[in-house]
């Protein structure tokens, strides 16, 4: 399990890629859709995901093999919020730690099956 990005949500998805891109010089990697979009840092560091769903939680966002496996074995204490659930090429599911952060867990399985 490695972070892949961060999830930030937005309530204006424009504005926010105006302050990243246009202020803070970061590239624009992708779009998925008119609400959601990647940007990362000069020095390439970790991605961050914007995403315009201002009810939706920060948090990390881990790359795992199989989002399936993963929830099947999570560790105790790992509160489910929602998923798994289809995403394009895999599956996302959200947990919430015992601390009380939210976190996101994807895959580019593309898994039929969701349990």
């Amino acid at each position: 399990m490695q972070i892949e990005m961060l999830y930030v949500p937005t309530s204006d998805l424009a504005a926010s890629l105006a302050f990243y891109r246009d202020r803070l010089g970061w590239t624009e990697l992708w779009r998925e859709g008119a609400t959601t979009a990647a940007v990362v840092a000069p020095d390439g560091g970790i991605q961050v995901m914007l995403d315009q769903d201002p009810d939706a939680a920060p948090g990390p966002m881990f790359v795992v093999d199989r989002v399936l496996e993963f929830h099947r074995s999570r560790p105790d204490g790992v509160e489910v919020l929602a998923g798994p659930a289809e995403i394009p090429g895999g599956y996302l599911a959200t947990y919430r730690e015992p601390g009380g952060s939210v976190l996101y867990v994807i895959d580019q399985s593309s898994d039929a099956e969701i349990e």
